[in-house]
């Protein structure tokens, strides 16, 4: 199925690319946020039928291609190991070098547990600086601690 939704997530880039759209755009004609709206498009997320059938409308998908955005995706599902494009490996970076230090401090915070990525909410933001230009992320994950038994 992951092959279906990978192929899927290719063809929107496409249709967004004819378009000239933005992900902001495309979120707001959906209801959602760009972050998810992007990865629920790109097939790391599943669409409610009511946003499936939408996107589909918005994006002239077929029946077929509205039930796979619908579909579980499997998540995670880059194609290597370690990420070679530049981007991605930049953050897989982030997580190797203050991977410890961010499990450190949230649970020196919050106790024995993990953040979430299920109840959990991303935003990206363009932040003007005379530097050249900054990238602004902000995670907000359901702090879920471990359970004693």
């Amino acid at each position: 199925m992951n092959d279906a939704k990978t192929a899927l997530g290719q063809k929107i880039l496409g249709i967004k690319k004819q378009k000239k759209w933005t992900w902001a755009e495309i979120a707001d004609k959906l209801g959602y946020s760009p972050v998810w709206t992007c990865a629920a498009c790109l097939g790391q997320m599943s669409m409610t039928p009511e946003a499936a059938e939408k996107a589909g409308i918005l994006l002239g998908l077929t029946d077929a291609e509205v039930e796979t955005l619908q579909a579980v995706p499997y998540r995670g599902s880059l194609p290597t190991q370690v990420p070679t494009d530049p981007l991605i490996y930049r953050f897989y970076e982030l997580v190797m070098v203050y991977g410890t230090t961010w499990k450190e401090m949230i649970q020196e915070e919050f106790g024995d547990g993990i953040m979430s990525a299920i109840d959990f909410d991303m935003t990206l933001e363009r932040q003007p600086d005379q530097k050249g230009d900054r990238v602004k992320l902000t995670m907000s994950g359901k702090f879920l601690p471990y359970k004693r038994y």
